[in-house]
């Protein structure tokens, strides 16, 4: 297996220029489109369980690795790793291809990133799948505000060492985000770790984690502001699916603020999932998803 060429992985990449960037992205089937939008340090791979019943069904597939992952072009500036930037990035590529009627499933950055895009052009948006993310400007979790291990993690001296030189997060920090952790590493470990190879390559998997506001100063605030106030003010079909042993996003807390952020939203549904719940439930993801867009007729 290989970043260019994993097992499981039979889509062809196509490849859009972003601003002044490079995005590799997936585009099968037709029919409405449905866009499966990845975190961190993911890329479109994650979703290789999803994509196949979406597709059966006469859907449209988008998958677009983000910047700095996957197949897509790796700045080795932290400026290029802004949330803001991220959001235009995927802006650009839904308009470039002309996405309309769309239903957006956003999961951990993706979040973030797919309401960003989402409240830029709402009338591309036919629908909202949320997974394990967060929209709101305080600290996301108990885990993200600890001195030891997230704050430490992405310290300026630690950040480049553990999740630079050493790839502590598309490996062992991915291996302990799932379930079945043995299928993992015989599966799909390899391939994530494959597509972040060099150090200046996992830049962003310590870098944009940063974005996370943790206080009144931080520079995202005002941008996850302007998100939880767009989503409360949403009315989309939303539905809501959490791996139920995610300990990063718990359900009972995440889940249900979505919840009292958006009433009308469905769920959530719990799946067999830690943060990244595809890994351990992709075809039922697929299924909720199949029959929620059913029955919403989108």
């Amino acid at each position: 297996m290989s970043a260019t060429d994993p097992a499981g992985w039979p889509y062809a990449t196509h490849h859009a220029q972003v601003n002044g960037r490079r995005m590799a992205y997936v585009d099968e089937g037709s029919g409405p489109p449905v866009l499966l939008l990845h975190g961190n340090p993911a890329w479109g791979y994650l979703w290789r369980d999803v994509i196949p019943p979406l597709l059966a069904a006469g859907r449209r597939v988008v998958v677009p690795d983000m910047i700095g992952f996957g197949r897509s072009e790796k700045p080795v500036s932290e400026h290029a790793h802004s949330l803001d930037g991220h959001i235009s990035n995927l802006v650009a590529l839904v308009r470039q291809l002309d996405l309309r009627d769309a239903v957006f499933v956003c999961h951990d950055w993706g979040g973030p990133t797919g309401f960003g895009a989402a409240l830029t052009d709402p009338h591309r948006v036919a629908a909202l799948a949320i997974m394990s993310t967060w929209a709101w400007p305080a600290p996301p979790a108990a885990f993200h505000a600890a001195i030891f291990p997230w704050r430490m993690m992405h310290a300026p001296l630690v950040g480049p060492w553990l999740l630079g030189r050493h790839g502590a997060l598309a490996g062992r920090g991915m291996y302990l985000s799932v379930v079945d952790r043995q299928r993992f590493r015989d599966r799909a470990q390899a391939v994530y770790e494959a597509a972040l190879p060099d150090p200046a390559d996992r830049l962003l998997t310590w870098n944009w984690p940063r974005w996370i506001p943790l206080d009144d100063t931080a520079r995202a605030k005002a941008r996850f502001q302007w998100l939880e106030e767009g989503l409360r003010a949403s009315t989309w079909p939303t539905l809501l699916i959490w791996g139920r042993e995610d300990e990063v996003f718990d359900a009972a807390t995440f889940a249900a603020r979505f919840k009292a952020l958006i009433p009308h939203a469905e769920g959530p549904h719990l799946v067999t999932g830690r943060h990244f719940l595809q890994e351990d439930s992709g075809p039922e993801i697929a299924a909720l998803l199949l029959d929620f867009m059913a029955r919403k007729g989108v």
